[in-house]
């Protein structure tokens, strides 16, 4: 996530502070730089270990926020906020989606050439589940497409379809994420034995990524370690008195 600055000049940067914070019922605090230092004293556990601050894009009036390994829980408003000769903020909304990446198959023969086919996945939000055949044809309607969340949130979608079918066809189980408009696909594969887990096919998907609101007039945004991102408008009051300068100073060590 970024927020940025005017630097006017090569940065002093003993005299600049930036604080993070996540806008829950209660504020976390994410990230601290204070007076050139980084302060991580009073970081929320859920940030720890997992937030970097960019510095060599400071200089360019750049506050560039890393946020690695992305949990669900990390969707929310968070605020940036710039001491540097004045003060300045900006609201940012995040929302964060995990797509259906890996796809655990089963093949088990039922007797009298019928087969029991299953794929599970796990991800966010709720995905369709699809079959098809060699063919292409639909068999959606004859599968059994159960749903669990987790503590994580995620959610774990298991699609069973029960079928005659001869030695040697194959099938497709297709996860449809239609808010990240992608798909996840396996091929499960009808052999002799009485039961196979079989292989995944290539597969598109993207990864977890956040989707960004600010609130600023002329500050542009963009995403780090993400494969999407959609920038809408965002508001951002300017302060321009040291004494509001010392205030956020205040405010971001308390």
């Amino acid at each position: 996530m970024e927020c940025t600055f005017p630097v006017n000049g090569k940065l002093k940067f003993k005299d600049l502070s930036v604080g993070w914070e996540k806008k829950d019922e209660s504020k976390k605090q994410v990230y601290v730089l204070l007076k050139g230092e980084e302060d991580f004293t009073k970081q929320h556990s859920d940030f720890k270990g997992r937030i970097k601050l960019l510095k060599e894009n400071l200089k360019l009036g750049q506050s560039l926020l890393q946020i690695t390994d992305v949990k669900l829980r990390d969707a929310g408003f968070y605020q940036c906020i710039i001491g540097y000769g004045g003060a300045d903020y900006k609201t940012i909304s995040l929302e964060v989606k995990a797509p259906y990446r890996t796809i655990t198959q089963r093949v088990v023969s039922t007797g009298d050439n019928e087969w029991k086919l299953m794929c599970q996945s796990e991800g966010h939000p709720q995905a369709e589940v699809i079959w098809k055949n060699r063919e292409y044809e639909d068999l959606t309607d004859k599968a059994n497409t159960s749903y669990e969340t987790g503590s994580d949130q995620l959610y774990r979608v298991t699609s069973t379809l029960t079928i005659k079918s001869r030695i040697d066809e194959i099938f497709y189980c297709i996860f449809w994420n239609k808010e990240l408009q992608e798909n996840t696909s396996a091929i499960l594969h009808i052999t002799d034995s009485a039961e196979a887990v079989l292989w995944p096919e290539s597969r598109r998907f993207v990864g977890a990524f956040l989707i960004v609101t600010a609130f600023s007039g002329s500050v542009p945004l963009f995403m780090l370690c993400i494969r999407k991102a959609r920038v809408n408008k965002d508001h951002r009051t300017p302060v321009a008195n040291s004494a509001t300068a010392g205030m956020f100073i205040r405010h971001i060590s308390n």
